[in-house]
């Protein structure tokens, strides 16, 4: 991938429970660790610092379901906790293996719901040494345009707008930004969280029997659809994004799953490859004749789908009913697809932070963790505007 100036990131192909790879250690030490606990997905990266950007050395993701049941009782079950610990603890063993500079762990919005969230990562930090702090909805965000930020001026258009979306296993992230082409940067002027990701939906609309006809799995599929859109309206009410779509000023983004998935589907790939995927302009036609596709299959055909799997059939929908009613609200004509997130927006920060002169370490005490203050809300959507 290509963040300005930095060279491309070999990251792993990411269809299935755990993919994860590794080569030998190089004998010059210039890691850094990442680590993003979220909803469904535990993942890891570590990667090499080089003269033109990082190369990724170890790489993990493994789906844990963390937020399984919140959603009904408030709380991160038992279960939950203990697949998520045993990932923690493949990463901590894998991190051994490396020098690292410095490591930073995050945990999102299941650990920012859940009343027993931070009593959890105590226990992870007890049985693993892994510290992982909670971040915002803002600072999630910022981490995915950070990571995004070459491929919103790649494009070589007068477009002065972007809307970035991230759609998790709790929640989905949109930013509104302003874009100066001139100075390569970019500016918040508006972010939603939204408690709607893959998870959430999937408990709180059961899919049809395994007998149902066609049509009453779209049925199902629009239900959800109309749910997501009403969350967004008020965003849009805000910003008026829409019409600033239909005169041609924004460009569409988006870094998830989903959005990786419906493009593997419409270049019809038989294995996932991320440097077909990531940077792709997909067309919103292609995008919905995907959807198409994967609502007219049955759970056996999503289970042994190339691009689904069975550890992620139960999601794929939902994922696809957010991205169109995200589509359905600000109907843009292509989307960017990035295959990209929190873990490489982390990379970059504490490459940025450590080629400071006043961040330099000693390599007893190189390896560390940052801290989070966070603002968050268990009731509705996290929002901050400013003006454009």
């Amino acid at each position: 991938m290509n963040y300005g100036k930095e060279q491309p990131l070999p990251l792993p192909d990411r269809f299935g429970t755990d993919r994860s790879h590794s080569v030998r250690a190089p004998q010059s030490p210039a890691y850094f660790g990442a680590l993003d606990l979220g909803t469904n997905n535990c993942r890891l990266m570590v990667a090499m610092k080089t003269a033109n950007g990082f190369r990724i050395v170890d790489s993990f993701n493994r789906s844990v379901r963390l937020g399984e049941g919140l959603q009904k009782t408030g709380q991160l079950s038992e279960h939950a906790m203990e697949r998520t610990l045993d990932a923690l603890r493949t990463c901590a063993h894998r991190l051994k293996h490396w020098p690292v500079l410095a490591i930073r762990g995050v945990a999102t919005e299941a650990c920012r719901r859940a009343a027993n969230g931070m009593s959890f990562l105590s226990r992870v930090l007890e049985e693993t040494g892994l510290q992982i702090d909670v971040i915002s909805p803002r600072e999630e965000a910022e981490l995915a345009i950070e990571s995004c930020s070459a491929l919103l001026h790649r494009e070589q258009t007068s477009r002065q707008r972007g809307l970035l979306f991230d759609i998790g296993g709790g929640s989905t992230e949109i930013a509104w930004l302003r874009i100066d082409r001139h100075a390569r940067q970019q500016s918040l002027m508006g972010l939603v969280s939204i408690p709607v990701g893959v998870i959430t939906m999937a408990e709180r609309f059961p899919p049809p029997p395994l007998e149902a006809s066609i049509q009453e799995r779209f049925e199902y599929y629009n239900r959800m659809v109309s749910y997501v859109a009403e969350h967004l309206q008020t965003f849009e009410d805000i910003h008026r994004i829409r019409r600033e779509i239909s005169l041609g000023h924004v460009g569409l983004l988006g870094t998830s799953g989903t959005v990786t998935t419906l493009a593997g589907i419409a270049l019809k790939l038989e294995r996932y490859n991320r440097h077909a995927i990531d940077g792709l302009s997909l067309k919103g036609s292609e995008a919905l004749a995907a959807i198409h596709t994967l609502c007219s299959l049955d759970k056996e055909a999503l289970n042994t789908h190339p691009c689904v799997g069975p550890d992620r059939s139960a999601y794929v929908l939902p994922g696809c009913a957010i991205f169109e009613a995200i589509h359905r609200v600000w109907p843009a004509d292509t989307v960017t697809v990035a295959d990209r997130g929190l873990r490489d927006g982390l990379l970059m920060r504490m490459a940025r932070e450590h080629a400071r002169p006043q961040a330099h370490h000693s390599a007893s005490n190189s390896r560390s963790s940052f801290r989070s203050h966070y603002r968050s809300s268990t009731h509705g959507a996290w929002t901050v505007n400013s003006a454009i």
